[in-house]
C-alpha cells in the first residue's frame, strides 16, 4: 500500500504480509525483507542443526535396519561386507538382535525430534519476520518518554504516582 504526501511523492509501506510468506517460502528472506541480514545466519543455524541431525540419525537407521533384517532372516554369512563395522558386535550373539533393534528405534526417534525441531524452528522465523516487520515503523525516537511523577490527590490531599507518558513535543 502506499502512502502519498502533499507532495504527490509514493513511499511504499513496509508490509509484513510479504515478511511472513517470504519466509514461509524461504527461511530468512524475510529478514532480509526486513533489512535484517544479521538474522540470516541465526535463521540457518536453527534450522541447519535439526536439519544435519536429522540426516546423520536417517543414515545410521538405514545401517542398523539393514543389520536388523539380515539377523531377522539368518542371512548373515557375509554381513562383515554389507554391515557398518560399528555394528558387527550384534552379529556375535543371536541375542543381541533386540538390542540392534532397540538401538535402531533411538535412530528413528531422533528424526522423529529432527523434524519436529526443524518445523519449530522454520514457525519461529516465520514469527520473528511477521513481528520485526510489524515493528518496522515503530516510533523508537527520543520523542517518547515513560516515567513515573509523584503528586498529591487534590480531593483528599492524599500521596500518589502519575504514570506520564509523553509523546512528540
Amino acid at each position: 500500500e502506499d502512502i502519498h504526501n502533499a507532495d504527490s511523492i509514493s513511499i511504499k509501506k513496509h508490509d509484513p504480509r510479504k515478511a511472513t510468506i517470504r519466509s514461509a517460502i524461504l527461511p530468512g528472506w524475510g529478514q532480509v525483507y526486513n533489512k535484517k541480514y544479521w538474522k540470516v545466519p541465526i535463521v540457518y543455524t536453527a534450522i541447519g542443526i535439526p536439519v544435519g541431525t536429522f540426516i546423520y540419525n536417517k543414515n545410521w537407521y538405514d545401517k542398523t535396519r539393514i543389520a536388523a533384517k539380515m539377523i531377522a532372516t539368518g542371512d548373515t554369512a557375509n554381513y562383515i561386507n554389507r554391515v557398518d563395522p560399528q555394528l558387527h558386535f550384534f552379529f556375535s550373539n543371536p541375542n543381541y538382535a533386540v538390542r540392534l533393534i532397540n538401538y535402531r528405534n533411538e535412530f528413528r526417534k531422533n528424526m522423529d525430534y529432527s523434524v519436529l525441531i526443524t518445523l519449530l524452528m522454520w514457525g519461529l522465523n516465520i514469527i520473528d519476520a511477521t513481528v520485526d516487520a510489524h515493528l518496522k515503523e515503530f516510533d523508537v525516537s527520543d520523542d517518547l518518554s515513560f516515567f513515573i511523577k509523584p503528586g498529591i490527590n487534590p480531593a483528599n490531599f492524599t500521596p500518589t504516582l502519575t504514570l506520564v507518558l509523553n509523546i512528540g513535543k
